[in-house]
């Protein structure tokens, strides 16, 4: 059963610091029970604030660097020193500035004309470093899309009926930049024992009512998939994104 549990502040900023004291709480929580922190970070404008407390005090000196293993939730097929990498994003606003050592920072390399390959190889990197089967993450962190999207799970893609496979290439996307993607499916997502989803900002708050409290349409809204039966899910909202909610019961 789902523990899904909605959290709802004021703005943007205080999105950005809730989060960051939930991941450094979870992280603090996985190497005090099993000796490591495995996180999947997620692109976009949301979570680049969250990394950029992430590397400074006093939330850089409270995480567990030395134990923590960084992979990435889904990457576009670019160069990772692309100004539209999410590696490159993170890499700039808190790899850079933390006491991470290089081997536990592990890119989703998506370049090359055989994207199916590199999916099949980081799948590799993630069953040889990540334990259960499927691999079992302690924390993902999402974001959401005006159209519903999460990852790079995009409506009616084929990704969305990947039932065996944990890192999948995607077509092109229908959004900014319009080039093909890795991604996590939502296998390998559902498996975690934690799934933070961040969403900020009023254009999001007509799809954040239709994936929480509409019809189940999961092919219109893949973030409907996220739905992790052994784990915690978390949907940390703004107030503007959350403005078209009815009354929570979570």
């Amino acid at each position: 059963m789902t523990h899904r549990h909605i959290l709802v502040v004021d703005d943007p900023e205080a999105l950005a610091e809730a989060a960051t004291r939930y991941i450094v709480a979870r992280a603090r929580q996985a190497v005090a029970a099993r000796g490591s922190f495995a996180l999947a970070l997620a692109g976009g404008s949301t979570p680049r604030g969250v990394y950029r407390r992430l590397a400074h005090a006093p939330w850089r000196d409270a995480m567990p660097w030395a134990q923590t293993l960084i992979f990435w939730s889904d990457e576009r097929a670019l160069p990772l020193d692309s100004t539209d990498s999410n590696y490159r994003m993170a890499r700039e606003a808190l790899l850079d500035h933390v006491p991470l050592p290089p081997e536990q920072i592990h890119p989703l390399a998506a370049q090359g004309d055989d994207l199916d390959q590199a999916a099949a190889r980081y799948e590799a990197v993630l069953r040889r470093l990540v334990p259960g089967e499927p691999p079992r993450f302690d924390l993902i962190l999402l974001g959401m899309g005006p159209d519903g999207h999460t990852a790079s799970l995009f409506p009616h893609s084929p990704a969305l009926d990947a039932t065996t496979r944990l890192v999948v290439a995607t077509p092109e996307a229908p959004l900014p930049p319009q080039v093909r993607r890795l991604t996590f499916t939502s296998r390998l997502i559902n498996a975690a024992v934690e799934v933070l989803v961040l969403v900020a900002g009023a254009d999001k708050a007509a799809p954040v009512r239709e994936v929480l409290q509409g019809p189940r349409r999961p092919h219109e809204l893949p973030a409907q998939l996220i739905d992790p039966q052994a784990g915690d899910l978390w949907w940390m909202l703004d107030r503007a994104a959350a403005s078209q909610l009815s009354t929570l019961h979570e």
